[in-house]
């Protein structure tokens, strides 16, 4: 035998008795007129029956009673209900909880609105969750903010390590007077790179010249470009001697990055210059050799053997560099490079490479030094796959006008 359906009070009972969410039935005045036995037990009541003629105003906090009065009077003025809104429930003892509520009008046989009735279903936990995802999402957005205006400022700084000016021969001349001319170049990848260079007056007539290239890209490499410009102004007294220049650098660096954390991978050359005599003493630590482009007689290396040329820095410890000994006349220039120019690759993984790099400095011999600059990255960037350096390209170097006299 089937059976029987109950009536519409009962139903109504079933679903009061068995709902988890709170469900309640309120006057014109917003007084509770039935609750449900989970609206009671959420407020502490004796039982449902309890509630009659009591207001949110009697178990909320004022501000969260205010809100629910003034929606539930919209609903009876308007007859319009509210759907799936977040209410924020302050409770007297100041406790927040978080409901999901739904709200129509109630509504007599004749179609008038008498009151209204609603249920409410705890998204606390829910809405904790949220509020935590969206804090942390706060919190990262401001750490990003600041790590970026970091990226920028520590960009500034970083430029404020090149030369804003050169040393002139004779001193005190005025540019176009100078009898050799300096410049350098620098590309960073990121907002920051590990490419360094300076140019100084080691006397009345010479001038360094160190060009440093820390592995990698980044904030990492930045902060090695710093120790070791703060290793060059504390060494500027050895610049005479360019082996000796690299080996006390090699000694002051070997002790800051010798441990796994902060291992450093860095190449670097200096570059002492005799305006006097055209005099090139050359070291190197790592570094790729300098090109030599010889007024109407082509580029060549700077030194045509690998003698100058000792390991990287801080890969041994009391490392003797040696240097090398070359000429330049008027009208030549020098020009010193890190290895981000050569490492460009094309289509093919094939890499612009130090023989390329000569190629092009043959067609730009007798160029002003500018030119020669524009030329040599202007090819490495035409052979690059996708026309852009993948590593910090830095140029440094000079144009020797006449011998100082």
């Amino acid at each position: 035998m089937a059976s029987k359906i109950p009536g519409s009070g009962d139903l109504l009972k079933n679903l009061m008795n068995n709902m988890p969410d709170a469900i309640y039935f309120k006057d014109r005045k917003s007084r509770f007129v039935i609750v449900n036995q989970a609206c009671s037990d959420k407020h502490g009541w004796k039982s449902p029956d309890a509630v009659r003629g009591y207001t949110d105003f009697d178990v909320f906090a004022k501000v969260h009673a205010n809100q629910a009065f003034a929606d539930e009077q919209r609903i009876i003025e308007t007859g319009e209900p509210l759907f799936g809104i977040e209410e924020k429930e302050i409770w007297p003892d100041g406790s927040i909880t978080w409901v999901s509520t739904t709200k129509m009008p109630l509504k007599n046989d004749e179609g008038q609105i008498i009151g209204t009735f609603g249920i409410s279903r705890d998204i606390t936990k829910h809405k904790e969750d949220e509020l935590r995802a969206q804090r942390a999402a706060e919190e990262m957005r401001l750490i990003t903010e600041e790590m970026e205006e970091d990226f920028r400022m520590a960009s500034d700084l970083q430029k404020t390590f090149f030369p804003s000016s050169y040393p002139a021969f004779p001193e005190q001349a005025a540019p176009e007077e100078c009898c050799v001319e300096f410049l350098h170049d620098f590309k960073a990848c990121s907002d920051v790179g590990g490419d360094y260079c300076s140019v100084h007056r080691v006397s009345e007539t010479e001038a360094g010249i160190f060009l440093c290239d820390v592995q990698g890209i980044g904030v990492r490499s930045a902060l090695g470009t710093a120790l070791i410009r703060g290793i060059v102004q504390e060494i500027t007294p050895l610049g005479l001697e360019p082996g000796a220049y690299l080996s006390r650098m090699n000694e002051l660096l070997m002790p800051l990055v010798c441990h796994e954390e902060v291992l450093l991978g860095v190449t670097a050359c200096y570059l002492l210059l005799d305006t006097t005599s055209g005099k090139v003493r050359f070291a190197s630590a790592g570094h790729p050799l300098p090109i030599l482009f010889r007024h109407g007689n082509g580029a060549e290396w700077l030194c045509e053997d690998q003698g100058p040329c000792g390991p990287a820095l801080a890969e041994q410890s009391d490392m003797a560099y040696s240097s090398a000994e070359s000429h330049v006349a008027s009208g030549d220039t020098v020009v010193l490079y890190t290895d981000g120019i050569c490492n460009v690759k094309n289509v093919l993984a094939d890499a612009f490479g130090a023989k390329r790099l000569l190629d092009s400095a043959q067609s730009l011999v007798g160029d002003p030094l500018t030119d020669i600059f524009q030329g040599l990255e202007g090819d490495a960037l035409a052979f690059a796959r996708n026309g852009i350096f993948t590593d910090d390209v830095c140029l440094v170097g000079f144009q020797l006008r006449k011998l100082l006299q």
